[in-house]
């Protein structure tokens, strides 16, 4: 089930900061108009700035030469905090390589987000301390570890749920496709969420989905919606119907965020070379933190020590994601055969001999041409 006859996207929030009533999604806001709502509102105005800043931040850290590569997420931080803070503790994320958002909402240490993309480790994070599984940089392979997931909660008998994000471009690889037959057909607790930002690579939307995405997922009798995903109420509301659906057994569901890309693929990316420059300009107008703070301020709530405390803490992020960064230690050289299979065997084993030796080798003829050199110098 689509919301619209043409699928038009659930928006809770529009770009100038009202929000609108929806009989269908307003319940799952209903910790917005307690007490307490205007300080979960402030929560996610500070979650927006602070992720935005560690996208740039980490942006600045790539061009500087301290990453190897960084994928950026900029004008996606709605999609992310929403879903990320519908989200229980006991469910489980299974990521692309953009979502470090959702990590950060998952509560992973911004150090710990960086090391994959400084070549340091081949994960970030352990998995089990944050349910959230490392980084995949395989399009759409997580979505079928999602639903492998999914169903081994059900077997477990367990109240959680699984949520697997993709983007748009991975709606055509043949996994995703796959472990949505499999999560249709055992009626798995997973959530399918795509982040359709547009462009898979330099490709648009259009040139793969001719109808809306979200209308693919019915036909392998998933029920999906569609939602502005620049707004952070809309997505978090959409996410917690998905999550409570799976996790009462009614099985998977789809969602399709509609947002957009403002920034590169990744850093070795030129966007400028197949992108009109107009687009931009077009969703700098639905931008996620702008119609937030227009919503605070309409309500009275962005006064000077939000904003003090909102600029403190996305400091705060920054400095310690650039102090662990840049004096992030180099790993081991033998590390590199740690962690390939799950018990040692002797084909790996004869590898890492033959490599120890190889290195060492390398370091005595090293240090061998260094003496000759330093001997020379002193009989000069």
């Amino acid at each position: 089930m689509t919301t619209g006859a043409d699928g038009d996207p659930v928006q809770l929030l529009t770009p100038g900061g009202e929000r609108r009533a929806d009989s269908r999604y307003d319940r799952y806001l209903s910790d917005l108009d307690g007490d307490h709502g205007g300080e979960v509102l402030a929560a996610l105005y500070e979650d927006l700035v602070v992720v935005r800043r560690i996208d740039a931040e980490a942006t600045a850290l790539q061009r500087q030469g301290e990453l190897a590569l960084w994928p950026p997420f900029l004008g996606q931080e709605a999609a992310q905090i929403g879903s990320g803070r519908a989200l229980a503790e006991g469910d489980f994320v299974f990521s692309s390589y953009r979502e470090n958002a959702v990590a950060y909402c998952r509560g992973v240490d911004v150090g710990d987000m960086m090391r994959v993309w400084r070549g340091n480790a081949n994960a970030g994070w352990d998995p089990f301390e944050v349910n959230m599984a490392p980084t995949q940089v395989i399009i759409g392979a997580q979505a079928l570890h999602a639903t492998g997931y999914a169903m081994g909660i059900q077997f477990d008998g367990a109240e959680a749920a699984a949520i697997t994000y993709f983007g748009d471009g991975a709606t055509s690889q043949g996994d995703v496709n796959e472990a949505m037959v499999f999560a249709a057909s055992y009626q798995a607790p997973v959530v399918f969420f795509c982040q359709n930002n547009q462009w898979a690579i330099s490709e648009p939307v259009g040139l793969q989905a001719h109808v809306p995405i979200a209308l693919r997922a019915p036909g392998f009798g998933i029920p999906s919606v569609r939602v502005d995903g620049n707004d952070v109420l809309a997505c978090l509301a959409v996410t917690r119907e998905a999550l409570e659906r799976a996790r009462s057994g009614n099985g998977p569901s789809f969602i399709e965020a509609v947002t957009y890309r403002m920034g590169p693929h990744t850093t070795a990316d030129d966007p400028t070379r197949y992108r009109d420059p107009n687009e931009l300009e077009d969703w700098k107008e639905r931008d996620p933190i702008a119609r937030l703070e227009a919503h605070l301020d309409g309500l009275g709530l962005l006064d000077d020590a939000l904003r003090e405390r909102v600029r403190a803490a996305a400091d705060d992020v920054a400095a310690r994601l650039r102090e662990a960064t840049v004096h992030m230690p180099d790993p081991p050289a033998a590390a590199v055969f740690e962690h390939v299979y799950t018990e040692p065997n002797s084909w790996l084993e004869r590898q890492r001999d033959h490599y120890e030796r190889y290195r060492a080798g390398t370091d005595e003829s090293h240090l061998a041409g260094t003496d000759e050199r330093h001997h020379a110098v002193e009989g000069a």
